[in-house]
């Protein structure tokens, strides 16, 4: 059987929106859009787009994600206060054990691509 390459194209993944939840939210009312659009056939590497709107939240990664802006502003802080803003443009990896916040400014989309051991 061939392996055959996986287009990933916005409007064509499985869409799941909803708030953040509720006890991680620190500021305003966030709603998130995530379009998945892989899981591979271990369960622990996915990809897609998510999206939210203005708000703040806690973070607590098990996972190792790569993250790539699409479009928006948001500022990521770690467990010991530092801040770093990302827009669009930016990619970067959040390691698995991360603890802090992630604060959307306006509304903020990215490519996200998740693997968990």
């Amino acid at each position: 059987m061939a392996v055959k390459l996986l287009r990933v194209r916005e409007g064509a993944g499985e869409r799941d929106s909803g708030p953040v939840a509720p006890e991680k939210v620190l500021a305003g009312m966030p709603q998130q859009l995530t379009e998945h659009f892989f899981t591979n056939a271990k369960e622990n590497f996915f990809c897609g787009i998510w999206s939210s709107d203005a708000g703040k939240w806690t973070l607590t990664y098990s996972e190792d994600e790569f993250c790539y802006i699409i479009e928006g502003e948001a500022v990521i802080t770690d467990a010991e206060g530092v801040s770093e803003r990302v827009s669009a443009g930016d990619a970067f990896c959040i390691p698995a054990g991360f603890e802090g916040t992630w604060e959307t400014i306006g509304t903020v989309k990215k490519f996200y691509a998740i693997y968990e051991e």
